[in-house]
C-alpha cells in the first residue's frame, strides 16, 4: 500500500467508528509510526509503505477505536511549544492550561522560586523555568507515578527542578521555604460529573488527577487555607478552574486574605484562571 491509501484508511476506520478528529487523528498516529510528516505525504503519496509499518498503523487505529488516547498511544503532547511525555498516570497537558501558564508568564518571572501543586506531568513547572531568568522550582504531587514522567520530562527538556512525593503542603513543612509564585491545576471535576466525561478521560486519564470531591472545591480549599504559611509577602497564588468555578474560588481566596483577586477569561470568554496576591 502507499502511503496515502495507508493514511487515507486509517482515517476511514477512525470515522467509520465515530471517533471525533479522526482526520487528525490519523495523520499524528500515520507520521508517530512512520515519519512520515503531512507535507511529505502530499509530496510523494505513491511511497510504497511496508507491510510491517502498514501492520502498525493499524494496531495505533484499533487502540484509538478503543479509546484510547492518541498521546498515549504516542507517549507525548506538545505544551507551550515544548514536548511532554505523558502516559497513563498524568493528565494530558491541555490548551486550557497554557492559559494559566500564560497567565503566570505576565509576572516578572526572574529571581523567583515557583511552586507547582499537583504538578502531574510537570508541565506547567517546567514551562514556566524555561520561559523563565534564574528562578527555582518545586513541584508537588502525591502520585509517585506521575512524579516519574515529570522527572523524565526535566531531564528530557534539560531543565533543573525539584519534585516532592507529597499530600498538597504535607511534604515541605520541615524544609520551611516560601514561594513567591505558587501555582495549581488541582483535581476540580465534580465526582458526579466524572461519569458523564469522554471515556478517552474517565477510562484513560488518572481518576486521581480528577476528582474535586463532591463539589469540586476541596483541592481550592486545601491550597488556599494552607498557602500562607508558604507564600512570601507579595507573592501570587494562580488556579486553573472550571468555566463555572470563577465566583467559589475568587470568594475562598478573598475570604483568606488575598487581594487584587481577578478571574481570568480563555480564548472563549468562559473563565479559566483565578489569581490573587498576598499582601499579609
Amino acid at each position: 500500500m502507499t502511503v496515502m491509501e495507508v493514511c487515507k484508511a486509517m482515517a476511514d476506520k477512525l470515522a467509520s467508528a465515530g471517533i471525533e478528529d479522526s482526520q487528525s487523528d490519523s495523520k499524528i498516529l500515520f507520521e508517530y509510526i512512520t515519519g512520515v510528516t503531512t507535507s511529505e505525504l502530499y509530496l510523494n503519496p505513491d511511497k510504497e509503505l511496508s507491510n510491517e509499518s502498514v501492520n502498525k498503523c493499524m494496531e495505533a487505529v484499533n487502540k484509538r477505536i478503543d479509546h484510547i488516547p492518541v498521546q498515549h498511544i504516542t507517549g507525548r503532547q506538545e505544551f507551550m511549544g515544548l514536548e511532554f511525555a505523558v502516559n497513563e498516570h498524568v493528565l494530558i497537558p491541555r490548551f486550557d492550561t497554557e492559559v494559566l501558564v500564560e497567565e503566570a508568564m505576565r509576572i516578572e518571572l526572574s529571581h523567583l522560586r515557583i511552586l507547582d501543586m499537583c504538578t502531574g506531568s510537570g508541565c506547567i513547572l517546567l514551562s514556566l523555568l524555561h520561559y523563565s531568568h534564574d528562578c527555582e522550582g518545586v513541584g508537588v504531587d502525591i502520585s509517585p507515578e506521575a512524579l516519574e514522567v515529570a522527572r523524565m520530562n526535566a531531564d528530557r527538556l534539560g531543565i533543573d527542578a525539584e519534585f516532592v512525593l507529597s499530600d498538597l503542603f504535607d511534604g515541605l513543612k520541615d524544609n520551611k521555604l516560601t514561594y513567591d509564585l505558587i501555582i495549581s491545576n488541582p483535581p476540580y471535576i465534580p465526582t458526579d460529573v466524572i461519569p458523564t466525561l469522554m471515556e478517552e478521560v474517565k477510562e484513560h486519564e488518572p481518576i486521581l488527577a480528577l476528582d474535586g470531591s463532591a463539589d469540586g472545591l476541596d483541592y481550592y480549599r486545601r491550597i488556599i487555607s494552607e498557602s500562607p504559611a508558604f507564600i512570601t509577602k507579595g507573592g501570587n497564588l494562580m488556579f486553573e478552574i472550571g468555566y463555572d468555578q470563577g465566583e467559589a474560588v475568587s470568594g475562598l481566596m478573598r475570604d483568606a486574605g488575598y487581594s487584587d483577586v481577578e478571574v481570568v477569561k480563555d480564548l472563549s470568554g468562559l473563565d479559566r484562571v483565578v489569581r490573587g496576591r498576598w499582601e499579609n
